[in-house]
């Protein structure tokens, strides 16, 4: 494996300041970051991500590879709940492995945007294409989970129509916004563009360090009571991830020459939604414990991608080009 790129990873300020805020909870500290400016920095990581993005998809030709990709992205978001239902569903009931199977079809916007920042430390190249990628696999993964519990559900006093599972899907906060910073940045000129960029480009690492030390004290603080649901859940959040993220690293060798491409594409098979996913399955499956299913994606599947995914999936990548 090429261990630079792990020790780099270890090296990067975000990630440290990631693991900050796990050792302020550890610690009992009262560091904390107040909840409106945590609201507001996940937002303009969204919009800054989307909109660059856009930029980018404005001066990218539609080919063969993008088209593989988002076809890649979208089964790969409608599949994974359908193998993950049935190991979780005897160990955890009908909901709950709706909703986990869910979260790990679905996909992680930050730790996509920390992989984004990965490349560019790097100075690997990436398509802007593959914001919108990430963006079409929040919906499928959402949509299949709840097919499998209504599917499963003896009886279901207040089943919720698919129809509204997909518009709750599609018009969930954090996919709406990077949607629409998409297309925003798609039309914007050049020199529109440049008259913002010390705001989308030039801030985006500094917001992002401390949106990850915020969200080390979040993991800090469900990590405690997580360990109460025993050693298969833990197994789970990390092995599948590996699991699907691996494969994904292998399989795009097929229909993707891009590099930088080919670790985003991996990186979302593997990581798992706790924001878009969290918020369906409250309206849709009320009974799924919420305890269970944030903590594996944003505990343990979160920190386990950004440490050693990350530069795990780019060394598979290696070993096929």
């Amino acid at each position: 494996m090429e261990w630079n790129l792990l020790a780099d990873n270890f090296s990067n300020p975000a990630l440290l300041f990631f693991i900050l805020g796990l050792l302020a909870v550890q610690l009992k500290s009262d560091l904390s970051i107040p909840e409106h400016s945590s609201k507001f920095i996940t937002l303009y990581l969204l919009f800054s991500i989307g909109f660059r993005g856009g930029q980018e998809l404005a001066h990218s030709a539609m080919d063969a590879e993008m088209i593989g990709t988002l076809v890649a992205g979208i089964l790969a978001s409608a599949l994974v709940p359908l193998y993950t239902f049935y190991l979780l569903k005897r160990k955890l009931g009908i909901e709950n492995a709706g909703a986990i199977a869910a979260s790990y079809g679905s996909v992680s916007a930050v730790t996509f945007i920390t992989a984004v920042a990965f490349l560019e430390t790097h100075q690997i190249h990436f398509g802007g294409h593959m914001v919108a990628v990430m963006a079409s696999m929040e919906a499928p993964a959402i949509v299949t989970g709840m097919l499998l519990i209504s599917l499963h559900r003896e009886k279901q006093a207040h089943e919720i129509p698919i129809v509204q599972t997909v518009k709750h899907a599609f018009t969930n906060g954090s996919v709406f916004l990077i949607l629409g910073s998409l297309l925003i940045g798609y039309l914007t000129s050049d020199a529109q563009a440049e008259g913002i960029k010390p705001f989308t480009t030039d801030l985006f690492k500094g917001f992002l360090a401390i949106f990850l030390l915020d969200m080390g004290i979040t993991s800090g603080k469900k990590l405690k009571s997580f360990w109460k649901h025993g050693w298969f859940t833990v197994v789970f959040a990390i092995g599948i991830p590996l699991i699907n993220g691996s494969l994904m690293a292998f399989v795009s060798d097929f229909f993707m020459a891009t590099e930088g491409n080919r670790l985003l594409l991996s990186v979302l098979a593997a990581s798992a939604s706790y924001i878009a996913v969290p918020a369906a399955m409250r309206l849709a499956a009320p009974k799924a414990n919420p305890g269970i299913y944030i903590p594996m994606a944003l505990a343990v599947t979160f920190p386990m991608n950004i440490i050693f995914g990350i530069p795990w999936y780019l060394y598979l990548i290696h070993l096929t080009m």
